[in-house]
């Protein structure tokens, strides 16, 4: 099986076996695991902020933040594809008791400082006010678009001019800074805050890191023990997370071999993909007379497995895991199950 499905399917390297293995352990409730400490430490200074927390999950480190920002009954403007929003199960209301509103930001991905303006809600005697912004990047839902520094920047700027914190939900943004040839601590230079995974493209088997300043941070640890976060010996697994932090330069070849891959499904009639910004690409099937779930099923029982993600859409991940003579592969393979469609 060749697996597109996600860049979280990757498996753990041997190093990072022997790594968990050997890690030096302590409590990190009581912040004396110096494997996490370390780990804690590289992250914040690769992303440009004074300290950072390790977190179980993405969804986790992006609901901590939302907490940690905003006050109860508060607004939070995004996207309305954005990843907080459509797919973290309602975390928004259920964890924060604080309300979206949403943008719709198009292909861009983040809103203009027109958008954020117009968003943004005055606290008064009848209004909570807007108690946060969140942007994403890479934006998975747009098809992980890269959104430029200067778009995050627009944004952020238009947030802090009213006084509204910015949090920036990173999953993949070390595919953005890779993709756009900038530095992490220049891409988040505006931000308050980011969460980015080490558990997609740069092959840990679990874990994310929420980053922001100190008193953030501070704040932000309470929150993770309050969601059920806080973990005791936790180096175990903080250990390869270590290492998957040598792995950004590779995330070159990820977005080389998803360039690959949608110019080869673009040469199978009835398909198409536009070229993608990072590892992430959508195909639209619609011309093949498949839909998302037909091909999607098909494709499935030819050896190549993906997800629908729309009536006639479909996206694939490339990662660690696949390389070019699989992306060949699975391109013979989807080819043929759709000339039998």
């Amino acid at each position: 099986m060749i697996d597109f499905r996600s860049d979280t399917v990757t498996r753990p390297s041997d190093a990072m076996r022997d790594a968990a293995r050997d890690a030096a352990v302590g409590d990190d409730v009581y912040e004396d695991d110096p494997t996490v400490n370390e780990l804690e430490a590289r992250a914040a200074d690769l992303a440009g902020f004074e300290d950072a927390l390790y977190v179980p999950s993405g969804t986790m480190g992006n609901q901590i933040a939302i907490r940690t920002h905003t006050d109860r009954g508060q607004e939070l403007l995004c996207d309305e594809q954005a990843h907080v929003y459509k797919w973290e199960l309602g975390g928004i209301p259920q964890l924060s008791q604080v309300q979206p509103r949403i943008l719709d930001c198009g292909e861009r991905g983040v809103p203009t400082a027109e958008q954020v303006r117009d968003g943004y809600v005055a606290e008064d005697l009848h209004r909570p006010g807007t108690g946060l912004l969140c942007l994403e990047n890479t934006h998975n839902s747009r098809g992980g678009v890269a959104v430029p520094k200067a778009h995050v920047d627009e944004a952020a700027a238009a947030a802090h001019d009213l006084d509204v914190p910015v949090h920036l939900d990173g999953a993949r943004f070390l595919n953005a800074c890779v993709a756009l040839d900038t530095e992490p601590s220049e891409l988040t230079e505006h931000v308050d805050s980011v969460m980015f995974c080490l558990s997609k493209g740069l092959g840990a088997p679990v874990g994310s890191v929420l980053a922001g300043d100190a008193a953030f941070v501070e704040r932000a640890r309470r929150i993770r023990k309050l969601f059920g976060g806080a973990m005791r010996q936790v180096g175990l697994i903080a250990a390869p997370g270590l290492l998957a932090l040598e792995n950004v330069d590779r995330l070159a070849d990820d977005h080389a071999n998803a360039a690959r891959l949608a110019a080869g499904l673009n040469e199978i009639e009835g398909l198409s993909a536009p070229e993608p910004d990072t590892n992430i690409v959508m195909v639209d099937s619609e011309a093949a007379g498949l839909t998302g779930e037909e091909l999607s099923a098909a494709c499935k029982d030819a050896g190549v497995t993906f997800h629908a993600f729309g009536e006639h859409t479909c996206r694939l991940c490339t990662h660690l895991d696949v390389d070019a003579a699989d992306v060949d592969e699975a391109l013979d393979r989807i080819a043929a199950v759709v000339a039998d469609a």
